[in-house]
């Protein structure tokens, strides 16, 4: 079954497109929205000299399509064999060597002999039986004096972004770097960390220790991060803002509505990240999914611009802030940069919004006759969306809006 149904169902019923475009839906996997889980490289770094690097691997991002692919569940590890965990560590060191360039210069590029564990996301223990399983690999070794910088690459032939951290002595440094595949990481300066300090640190690198952290760094890591959380991650804050471009292709529907969506999920943000709104995760994905199929089905009942219309927007655009700010928070905001990285990660999702729109934009506006590209483009449009967002609301709910 595929698209070219679609025209052949014109004189259907709406309940039975419904019905067909549920299938099809179903069928192309579309339902099934999973954010992409980043890879985070963490470097820790001592004044004696002790050094670990670790990674975290979700098997999810070795898939073909790994936005779709579900989570490897505790309750599922549990039951899996020992030559079955053991190739989980085989695929995540395979996956590893292909997606990850670890750099110390100027010896150059490293192979770290990782030992591997598993451990939940957020690099907390395994305890629940829905906890996400991650592969953790963890290489304990030591700054040979003479070495200047530590950096890593994210290779170009792989498709989920790298998150480099590093702590020295105890305490997170302030910069951190999000890392598109074919991107390096900024250079971390060695020099004070090794037991015989080197003449010379690498030219632009980053102090280990001390110095405040540069706006314009800061600002492009959350500009990219807020990006990249809604291209390709947030499938469904990608459906809503096709929802609201469905009404109407008027510039004036279409831009009030991403006006009020936008002044909406800006203030919401604002507040969850600053830790003065705190709504849990159990509430709001399940409403933002709800929100999904609210404006689509009004696509369908209700196809006319009113200030009602504005007036839902703008109410779950403030929901929508909140799930934006889960993927704000769990990046590690430098202590006199908050506001340039919330403006950088606004502006990033702001970018990734105004992307999606443009593409619809240009994959309609062949359609001039308005009649056609209602029944052709609006209303399955629509309906798939509405369906979409139920599905997520139901699943949401039962999973405790994970």
């Amino acid at each position: 079954m595929g698209l070219s149904i679609l025209p052949s169902m014109a004189r259907f019923p709406l309940w039975l497109k419904v019905l067909i475009l549920s299938v099809f839906a179903l069928q192309t996997g579309v339902l099934w929205a999973h954010s992409i889980p980043e890879i985070p490289v963490r470097g820790s770094f001592n004044s004696d000299g002790q050094a670990e690097i670790s990674i975290e691997i979700n098997p999810r991002n070795w898939d073909a399509t790994p936005s779709e692919a579900p989570s490897l569940e505790y309750k599922t590890f549990l039951t899996m064999t020992p030559a079955q965990k053991q190739e989980l560590i085989r695929r995540s060191q395979e996956y590893i060597n292909r997606s990850i360039e670890f750099t110390f210069e100027p010896l150059g590029r490293v192979q770290p002999d990782f030992t591997f564990d598993f451990i939940a996301e957020d690099s907390k223990p395994l305890k629940a039986p829905e906890d996400a399983v991650v592969v953790v690999g963890r290489w304990k070794t030591k700054i040979p004096a003479g070495l200047t910088g530590w950096k890593v690459k994210s290779m170009p032939n792989h498709k989920v972004s790298v998150l480099f951290l590093n702590a020295v002595n105890g305490e997170p440094h302030e910069r951190f770097a999000v890392l598109f595949p074919g991107e390096t990481s900024f250079t971390l300066d060695l020099t004070s960390l090794t037991n015989t300090k080197p003449v010379v640190a690498t030219e632009g690198s980053i102090a280990a220790q001390g110095g405040k952290s540069q706006r314009w760094e800061v600002f492009n890591s959350f500009l990219k991060a807020g990006y990249l959380h809604v291209l390709p991650e947030g499938l469904d804050h990608i459906l809503f803002v096709l929802g609201l471009f469905l009404l109407s292709r008027s510039w004036k529907p279409v831009l009030t509505q991403v006006t009020a969506f936008t002044l909406a999920h800006s203030l919401t943000l604002g507040l969850a990240a600053s830790g003065l709104v705190r709504v849990p995760a159990s509430i709001v994905e399940p409403v933002i999914a709800l929100s999904i199929a609210a404006v689509a089905l009004e696509n369908i009942f209700r196809p006319r611009y009113t200030p009602w219309r504005l007036l839902i927007v703008f109410v779950f655009g403030s929901i929508h802030g909140l799930g934006f700010a889960a993927g704000l928070v769990e990046k590690p905001i430098p202590h006199d940069g908050f506001w340039v990285a919330l403006t950088g990660f606004n502006l990033g999702v702001e970018g990734a919004q105004l992307s999606v729109i443009a593409l619809a934009f240009i994959l309609t506006f062949w359609m001039r006759d308005e009649a056609k590209y209602r029944k052709w483009v609006v209303i399955p449009g629509s309906v798939m969306i509405a369906i979409t967002g139920l599905w997520w609301a139901v699943e949401r709910i039962l999973n405790g809006g994970a």
